[in-house]
């Protein structure tokens, strides 16, 4: 199995860069797609993924909205791992559906018709598609588990861009191997992520939705978090689902949902606070309440269309084909987040406080033989107790700031009084708020 070819494409992204990684250290022989050979600032860390494999990297180049590439890209390999997306930073104002649709659709194309007119070799595809196109409409049924059978609707008038892009690109290529000739076929495997947190490997993974969402918690870009609930995922656990879902005879055919489990915004920056504040990372725990995100909405169409409705409702995902049909059990997440932001300190997308004591990413330190503590961690513990206990005694100066954010928070929704119905939510809100101050 090691000297068969796989093709991860968009080998630089924050997903592919961790399937590359894992098949390296497998020993597999991987070759990688980048848009272009002279970007230096992805195509040099790509070298020293893992510096010691037994087969060194292979990247050729090809672009999504070219064909012209791909055919030389897919010769002799026996599996395709098609991470790779030509979608526009989605942090980027403006970004329409004729940016993100049809690009989404005609790229996955490209690469599945290349591996048809190599179905003497490619075996099974691997498509990255997303949890959006399981579901992405605003609206959550609190009572529903979401699962592989449930799919987004297209048509549906709340979609955004991405979501929309996401679920005609997943049913483009459903529909496409479902039409090819016998002698063109090859098996079809999905992975739906997802929001996905975790280390990034590369310094030019900063501008991904995911490490920018924890780059604002970390910054403290906001001093609050609203009260909202999405499901999480640990990237090297998507990795490894990309990696079971080409080798596993069970997953051909198949959606696979990966998700750790839903999460409030609060659970993720509380995850942050406990390792790195006494760090000298000032994380946001407050909850922001209904009424200012209410009047936000005033303002901004995200926060009324996207936000608003889905403030205070739970969410549950089935990730039973993730562990049971998959076999990788869900990385905890204190560990995702922890070892996401040690990473992006290391790789110098956040910047390094005075207290910060890591030296070298969390993700790159294995786990304790038979459990037990190094020396070096018991210090470390030691040292946690002492400074807990001198909190204890005096607010800290970001204690302070903290406290005066919510004050500043409480008077902002003071002001601004919404209407009836509003006022109605902010009471059962502030009933909420009392009984978690309890």
């Amino acid at each position: 199995m090691s000297e068969e070819l796989i093709l991860v494409t968009g080998v630089s992204g924050y997903i592919a860069s961790h399937v590359a990684k894992l098949l390296l250290e497998d020993g597999r022989r991987v070759r990688g797609t980048v848009r272009s050979l002279s970007n230096e600032a992805k195509v040099e860390p790509l070298k020293n993924l893992v510096p010691d494999a037994k087969h060194p990297l292979e990247l050729v180049e090809a672009d999504l909205t070219k064909e012209e590439g791909w055919d030389k890209a897919v010769a002799d390999c026996t599996g395709i791992l098609h991470t790779a997306s030509p979608f526009p930073d989605l942090m980027t104002a403006n970004v329409t559906e004729e940016d993100l649709v049809k690009p989404a659709k005609e790229g996955t194309l490209i690469v599945l018709k290349a591996a048809a007119a190599h179905a003497s070799t490619v075996k099974r595809v691997v498509v990255t598609s997303s949890f959006a196109a399981v579901h992405g409409e605003t609206n959550v049924d609190a009572e529903k588990n979401y699962n592989e059978e449930d799919w987004t609707d297209a048509e549906s008038p709340d979609l955004d861009a991405y979501t929309k892009s996401k679920v005609l690109a997943e049913k483009a290529a459903w529909d496409f191997v479902k039409e090819l000739p016998d002698d063109q076929k090859f098996e079809l495997s999905v992975i739906n992520p997802v929001f996905v947190l975790g280390p990034p490997l590369m310094e030019s993974h900063k501008t991904s939705t995911s490490v920018t969402y924890m780059s604002q918690i970390i910054n403290r870009t906001y001093p609050a978090v609203p009260k909202l609930m999405f499901p999480i995922c640990d990237v090297r656990d998507v990795a490894k689902a990309h990696i079971k879902a080409l080798d596993l005879p069970e997953a051909a055919d198949n959606r696979h949902i990966i998700s750790t489990n839903s999460f409030w915004m609060k659970d993720v920056a509380l995850a942050a606070s406990k390792e790195f504040r006494q760090q000298g990372y000032n994380v946001p725990t407050c909850q922001l309440p209904y009424v200012v995100v209410w009047v936000a909405g005033l303002f901004n169409k995200t926060f009324k269309n996207h936000l608003l409705p889905r403030l205070g409702k739970p969410m549950k995902v089935d990730n039973k084909r993730m562990v049971e049909t998959l076999g990788i059990e869900p990385t905890a997440l204190d560990c995702t987040v922890q070892d996401m932001v040690y990473a992006m300190v290391d790789l110098g997308i956040l910047r390094k406080a005075k207290k910060y004591k890591q030296v070298g990413s969390r993700a790159e330190v294995p786990p304790t033989a038979n459990g037990e503590v190094e020396e070096g961690k018991k210090d470390d513990e030691k040292e946690k107790k002492e400074e807990e206990g001198d909190e204890n005694k005096e607010l800290e100066p970001e204690d302070k700031e903290e406290k005066k954010d919510a004050e500043e928070i409480k008077r902002d929704a003071e002001k601004e009084a919404p209407p009836k119905e509003g006022k109605e939510e902010k009471s059962e809100e502030q009933k909420e708020e009392a009984e978690a101050e309890k």
